[in-house]
């Protein structure tokens, strides 16, 4: 287990700095607050014999607290945004069992969608919320993560209320913690997808139908209709759709959202496919697209 990250924290100031370091915790030496007139804050992790962290979350309110807490998700106590402004962002994480949790050996904080791709077109998977969240004119701001081996996504799902969060932790699903409608108005809107290292039983594409007439389409090549209308409580008439499809391709490993516009270029030549089909189509939302990241 000694390549394992067993353990993280978080440094707001100079003084816990100093703290961690004589605990013997590295440094990830990416500000979490660069950009903003936050104080700087850092991730650190540290390697070692105890049992590896396999999940981590991100929350930017508190409903999205409570399935994780009653899960048995640790949360870090220090806000990520601290001073900066933007919403208070905290990371969350668990140490799991089973076929469903693989070990994260690495972590990384990027700076930017240029570096997201960078890493992606690697094998590293990216959390969904941007640590900038809500910060008007600060960059973008994820952590990544690598692995101990290549995992393959095997389900997906969307949720429209925090009702079920709780049985889908337990289960070993991972929420990808940015709402799809966050500027649209509505429900809150999550995916979810749960991964495994069995390639033999993965998702192997994903489609979004924004129009009723594509359901039809989609039934016919073989597609499941996932979870509830990504549009969920919004004043459209439009109905948005995850649909996924296995057994007719190789395996889908990453699902990253949301993707606006001027990300675009940059996952694409890194490899990631983006659908384009607006999750917002039909509401005052900005712009809003999945990519998806296929095993190499």
């Amino acid at each position: 287990m000694a390549d394992h990250i067993t353990d993280l924290d978080v440094s707001i100031n100079q003084a816990e700095e100093i703290q961690l370091e004589a605990q013997d915790y590295t440094q990830i030496n990416v500000n979490l607050n660069q950009g903003t007139k936050g104080d700087p804050i850092f991730l650190w992790y540290k390697k070692g014999g105890h049992q590896p962290i396999t999940k981590l979350q991100l929350t930017y309110n508190n409903p999205m607290a409570g399935g994780l807490t009653a899960a048995g998700y640790i949360m870090i106590n220090k806000n990520l945004n601290t001073g900066a402004g933007g919403d208070d962002i905290y990371l969350w994480h668990r140490k799991g069992t089973g076929k469903y949790n693989t070990p994260i050996m690495d972590i990384f904080v990027s700076t930017g969608y240029d570096e997201d791709a960078q890493y992606l077109g690697k094998g590293w998977e990216r959390l969904g919320c941007d640590l900038n969240r809500n910060d008007p004119g600060a960059p973008s701001i994820h952590i990544l993560v690598k692995r101990s081996e290549q995992t393959f996504i095997c389900d997906v799902t969307a949720t429209g209320t925090y009702r079920s969060d709780l049985n889908l932790f337990h289960d070993g699903y991972i929420r990808l913690d940015e709402d799809t409608n966050s500027d649209a108005g509505g429900a809150d809107v999550f995916i979810w997808y749960r991964q495994t290292n069995d390639r033999m039983i993965a998702i192997t594409d994903l489609r979004v139908s924004t129009i009723y007439g594509q359901y039809q389409e989609y039934e016919k090549k073989g597609y499941m209709r996932e979870g509830v209308n990504l549009n969920k409580g919004t004043d459209s008439d439009n109905e948005v759709f995850l649909w996924a499809k296995k057994h007719d391709g190789v395996g889908i490993v990453a699902i990253l959202l949301p993707l606006q516009k001027e990300a675009v270029l940059a996952f694409m030549k890194a490899g990631i496919t983006v659908i384009e089909e607006d999750l917002n189509a039909g509401t005052k939302g900005s712009l809003e697209y999945i990519g998806v990241r296929d095993w190499c």
